[in-house]
């Protein structure tokens, strides 16, 4: 679960600072931003964990350092196109009119606006986050003995689906489960905090 859910929130905040950045000052930062961030896009995720995963090597850490780096474009996406939005509107014009820094615009009114939708959109990456982290681990690029992890275990308890199928199919139950589980928890967050698509 913390494979899950450690990368998400350290994407939070990466994506969400390049996001509202790139869509506030716009023009040469907004493009150069965006377009790193459509190189990223050109891979398949399931394909660029598995990459830099492969390339960092096994291990927690680096399994957590390669879904980070799957996860900030989609987040900072979402939180340039948002806050694009909010750029344009009156109180941004009015806050600008009465001489208030760029930094100071962002800090007082552009990120208590722009941060429900990115927030709900990153819950919404959580048991995609986890699923990841247990394909990783089951191809052995991932998180090492002795560390509890579902994917892990499901290679480690792959000889044993001819003579116990129910013990080894239990992990892969607990992910579908949890998974299950974190797209409701996302859909309720999405509901509480009144965002639409």
């Amino acid at each position: 679960f913390r494979s899950g859910l450690m990368p998400v929130v350290f994407a939070f905040f990466i994506g969400s600072t390049l996001g509202v950045v790139a869509g506030y000052v716009g023009g040469r930062l907004n493009t150069l931003i965006m377009r790193v961030v459509d190189v990223f896009f050109a891979f398949p995720s399931v394909l660029l964990a598995i990459a830099i995963s492969g390339a960092l090597g096994a291990g927690i850490v680096n399994s957590l350092v390669s879904l980070t780096i799957v996860f900030v474009p989609p987040i900072t996406r979402v939180a340039e196109a948002v806050t694009s939005g909010v750029r344009s509107l009156d109180y941004i014009d009015a806050a600008r009119a009465t001489g208030a820094s760029a930094l100071t615009v962002i800090r007082v009114h552009v990120i208590g606006n722009v941060l429900s939708p990115i927030f709900v959109y990153a819950t919404s990456l959580t048991s995609v986050c986890m699923i990841l982290a247990a394909g990783l681990s089951f191809l052995g690029i991932g998180v090492r003995p002795p560390e509890p992890e579902w994917g892990l275990m499901l290679n480690t308890l792959r000889s044993a689906i001819y003579v116990d199928p129910w013990l080894s199919a239990l992990p892969g139950v607990m992910i579908f489960v949890t998974s299950l589980c974190l797209n409701l928890l996302s859909d309720g967050v999405r509901s509480a905090m009144n965002v639409r698509d």
